[in-house]
């Protein structure tokens, strides 16, 4: 039984770190194996990397024709309409095709929850970011690679710094199905960044859980209290000067006007021209000093959203079709890393192996040997060995077949792949 509830290996992560390639010469370098077998395991582990990349063939043909109708990246033409039952069929084995695919690479669903509290936690790069979600008609997100990070945030224009400690995401899927053309037109939203209705699938690294909501495709720059401070109290002092120095005069000339007018006074006030003139040049000042007051405004905003872009530029991996390539890549690695590991153990170890013992032998190998901490799948490593006929379970315990009978067996699987029948067979068979 796999020990998932164990609080030793909670932190750790499915993911293993390390290239396939580099999996196997770090088996052929832990020395257990004769010079034969060694190169009968390369082999066997090139067999293995073929077999496994066929299979995910299959499946990364099936995401696109699944996503060919929401894609908004499309440069083919559709070759038939489809009907809404159609889409809400290939959207539905999208969203599970996925879903196995991410699986397959070791990556996490971040749930409702964990994504509600990163909403709430401030972002480490002190922007202030609104997302309507209303937008949205499905939202999912995965990561991998989770991990605690340190980074010193520097305050009061480098007067203090202040060490922080933050959840880092090596690796963030986001999906997101946008709600139809219907809902943006009731909402009289201009200037759409995105196609309605369309499905967006994008990839990111290095993504702090604080900052989750950057990666939304509708998230706007909201100014922070203490960056309207900033602006505000310096403009109001700034202000409170120009009015007793520039307007004064001018304010004092049409409070007297005012008063007469109202009957306040019986003293009749006679405006020349140079009080027109001071009127004016007043007026002119107190224009001046407003657009320069704006205009600091929306350039801190703009600062904030270079920041941004800036951000997003070099934490984004792929987009879209894209994405199902780099995570096929990665499934087919981490699925042939663990099943070779798994047969390695068992193919080095002196006698047979239980299932826990499997797992431990593994996970400690990576701590002792190459200062790695890593959850290794056993279930799903051995669920691929049984799948492809290479071992056996006798209760809980793991038998394996020899290097030559898995060749053999792993030779013959991919002899099926391709079964040819000659035309006259074919008649018959039908």
């Amino acid at each position: 039984m796999h020990r998932q509830n164990d609080p030793r290996i909670q932190n750790r992560n499915r993911f293993i770190p390390f290239r396939k390639v580099d999996v196997i010469e770090m088996c052929i370098n832990d020395s257990r194996l004769s010079k034969y077998d060694q190169n009968l395991f390369r082999q066997l582990c090139h067999i293995l990397g073929s077999l496994i990349h066929f299979e995910f063939h299959h499946q990364v043909e099936m995401l696109k024709d699944c996503y060919a109708p929401f894609n908004p990246d499309a440069d083919t033409r559709l070759n038939f309409d489809y009907s809404e039952q159609n889409k809400k069929a290939l959207q539905k084995n999208l969203v599970e095709g996925l879903a196995a695919i991410l699986n397959a690479a070791n990556f996490q669903k971040i749930t409702e929850t964990d994504l509600e509290e990163a909403l709430k936690e401030e972002s480490l790069f002190k922007i202030r970011l609104r997302v309507d979600f209303n937008d949205f008609e499905e939202v999912i997100f995965y990561q991998r690679g989770e991990s605690t990070k340190e980074e010193t945030l520097i305050k009061f224009f480098g007067l203090k710094k202040e060490p922080i400690t933050f959840t880092n995401y090596e690796r963030v899927v986001i999906y997101i199905k946008f709600k139809k053309e219907d809902y943006f037109k009731a909402k009289r939203q201009k200037n759409l960044y995105f196609t309605p209705g369309s499905t967006i699938i994008k990839l990111f690294q290095n993504v702090p859980k604080a900052d989750l909501e950057m990666l939304f495709p509708n998230s706007e720059v909201r100014m922070k209290t203490v960056d309207k401070l900033i602006i505000a109290i310096p403009a109001a002092v700034s202000g409170i000067v120009l009015t007793a120095t520039k307007l004064g005069a001018s304010i004092l000339l049409i409070g007297s006007v005012i008063s007469f007018w109202l009957g306040l006074t019986k003293k009749e006030v006679k405006i020349e021209q140079q009080h027109l003139i001071a009127l004016g040049l007043g007026l002119g000042t107190l224009g001046g000093f407003l657009f320069k007051q704006i205009s600091k405004f929306k350039n801190r905003k703009i600062k904030f959203m270079k920041a941004l872009s800036d951000n997003l530029y070099f934490k984004n991996l792929d987009n879209n079709t894209g994405v199902f390539h780099h995570l096929i890549d990665t499934a087919e690695e981490e699925e042939f890393k663990e099943a070779i590991l798994a047969y390695y153990f068992l193919l080095v170890e002196d006698r047979d192996l239980t299932i826990t013992e499997l797992d431990e032998t593994v996970e400690r190998w990576f701590e002792n040997k190459h200062n790695c901490r890593i959850n290794f799948e056993i279930e799903d490593a051995l669920h691929k060995l049984e799948r492809w006929n290479l071992v056996s379970l006798d209760r809980n315990i793991i038998r394996r077949k020899n290097l030559n009978d898995a060749m053999q067996q792993l030779d013959k699987i991919w002899d099926d792949y391709f079964p040819y029948h000659k035309v006259d067979e074919l008649h018959k068979m039908s």
